[in-house]
């Protein structure tokens, strides 16, 4: 006897914050394949963590980061998420200028 398995994505909750989310990764990684393109290299740099990063290296911290960030936001304040969203944007700017 086999599993009775929904056909397709229907077994996901596609909302259009779920759809935002995608949307954002795949902007983040055309325009860091852009600017890889127009500049390549991206100027490596030593910064405050004493790890020497690329753009790239920069953006994964801070996806990572934000991963964490709203997982804690979960963990102590529930939903909404706009603050913890808001939280990684700003920490994403400290790493891409500092780290």
């Amino acid at each position: 006897m086999q599993p009775n398995v929904e056909a397709g994505f229907g077994w996901m909750a596609w909302t259009w914050q779920t759809a935002l989310f995608f949307v954002v990764i795949a902007l983040l990684l055309v325009t860091m394949a852009v600017l890889e393109w127009r500049r390549p290299g991206g100027a490596s740099r030593r910064g405050v963590l004493g790890l020497t990063t690329t753009r790239g290296d920069r953006l994964f911290i801070s996806l990572l980061a934000a991963g964490y960030i709203h997982l804690l936001w979960l963990a102590f304040f529930g939903t909404p998420l706009w603050g913890a969203s808001a939280l990684a944007i700003g920490v994403a700017v400290l790493v891409f200028r500092f780290v």
